[in-house]
Formats: C-alpha cells, sequence, structure tokens
C-alpha cells in the first residue's frame, strides 16, 4: 500500500509568508528594522532556539521572556484573518482521497488544528495529524516521517511526501521516502527549487497541478510493482 506524506507550512497552508511577516514586525518593534524579505533569509528553516540567538545578537539585547508566546499568539491572530490554502491544495487532497495519507509537520499541534479548522481541512485529516513534538528529533532528522508511516501502517519506500523546506527534503531523504520539492506558495523566491533539488528532492512542482501528475506516476508505478 501507498501513502501521501504532507508538510504544512508553505505546502498545504500558504502560512509561512504570514508567519514571517509578523516575525518582521516584531524584530523591528524591538528596534532592528527587519523586512520580510530579510526574516525568510535570516530566520526561516532554523532551529528556533538558533533563530531567536541570531534575533538576540541582531537587537543587541536580551529577548523579553515572552518573546515566543507572544511572537505565537500574534501569528495564530493574524492566521484568523489572514491565512489561506497553497492554491489547489485541497483539490490536490481531494483527488487523493482514497491514498491513506497524513500531515507530518514541525509545527505545534494546537498550531495545525487551528489552521485546519481554518482552512476547514479537518475532515480530510481528522486524527492523522503529526506534530515533531511526538518524536524525539526534528527535520531534518526523519523521525517524524518515519512515525508518520507506522500510523498508516506502510512502508517508507511506499511514501510520497510533499516538502516546500530543505529540511524537509532531508528528513524525507533519509526515511527512505520519495520527495517532491513544492515551490507553490507566496514566500517561495528564486532559486528554492534549485536548493531543494541539491537536498535531495526526486521532483519539483511549481503547483499543485505539477504535483498532481508525479503523484499519478508515482502511484501508478507503484502499482505496476506490486
Amino acid at each position: 500500500m501507498s501513502a501521501l506524506i504532507f508538510d504544512f507550512d508553505g505546502v498545504i497552508a500558504d502560512s509561512e509568508a504570514i508567519a514571517n511577516i509578523v516575525l518582521a514586525e516584531v524584530v523591528s518593534d524591538l528596534g532592528y528594522p527587519t523586512t520580510l524579505d530579510q526574516a525568510l533569509t535570516r530566520y526561516s528553516g532554523r532551529r528556533w532556539d538558533d533563530a531567536m540567538a541570531e534575533i538576540e545578537a541582531a537587537v543587541g539585547k536580551p529577548l523579553p521572556s515572552d518573546f515566543s508566546s507572544e511572537l505565537k499568539r500574534a501569528t495564530l491572530d493574524r492566521f484568523r484573518t489572514d491565512l489561506k490554502e497553497v492554491s489547489g491544495a485541497e483539490n490536490f487532497v481531494k483527488r487523493f482521497s482514497h491514498i491513506p495519507q497524513c500531515i507530518a509537520s514541525s509545527s505545534s499541534l494546537d498550531r495545525l488544528q487551528l489552521c485546519l479548522s481554518i482552512l476547514r481541512l479537518e475532515a480530510n485529516f481528522a486524527t492523522r495529524v503529526f506534530s515533531a513534538d511526538m518524536v524525539e528529533r526534528g527535520k531534518p532528522h526523519p523521525d517524524i516521517f518515519l512515525f508518520a508511516a507506522q500510523k498508516l501502517n506502510v512502508s517508507p519506500s511506499e511514501c510520497l511526501v510533499i516538502e516546500d523546506s530543505a529540511s524537509g527534503i532531508k528528513a524525507a531523504v533519509a526515511a527512505g521516502m520519495t520527495a517532491i520539492g513544492l515551490c507553490a506558495a507566496s514566500h517561495i523566491r528564486e532559486g528554492h527549487d534549485v536548493t531543494l533539488r541539491e537536498s535531495g528532492a526526486a521532483h519539483l512542482a511549481k503547483s499543485w497541478l505539477d504535483a498532481e501528475q508525479i503523484a499519478l506516476d508515482f502511484f501508478e508505478a507503484r502499482r505496476k510493482f506490486s
């Protein structure tokens, strides 16, 4: 049996640009003017502890003790008003509803559940929503993807992962899975496809329509092989 494993932020939810706009605003308020592109370049895809250390060095003073919690609150508030899907995501999910599928994300479970509610996709995944908080190590380690495959009761080699980040692609490859690097969300900048390819993406897709054809070919090849 084959399966689909989705990253979430920047794959299903067009959330990365929003989150980094909020981050840029917060860092700017601390006295270090920051744009969206600068936030994406400096902090996106990094371990949060490393990102906070860089922010602290940039502003030249210790961050407030409630920095992370207040940033999360502001980000979730912005999601409630501005969050949209990456164009075509819902149609893709429904197109492959006959294939076991889940979400495997670095985001916290409460953030995932809120965003799924905003996008009205809760029913499409039900309990098949997995956070890196559930495993020992986050991406680029394979733990979250192996955990997801175990929960779906499928072999890692039968899983098609859809990711937008280098660390996520590396995690999927380390898990022995096939990865599509999706470059469809609003935070994607020039050269990102090259980064995903160099990280090990077997395929690149500029849209969910591109990803659909890749997925059809993948599952048809698995069907013939089995």
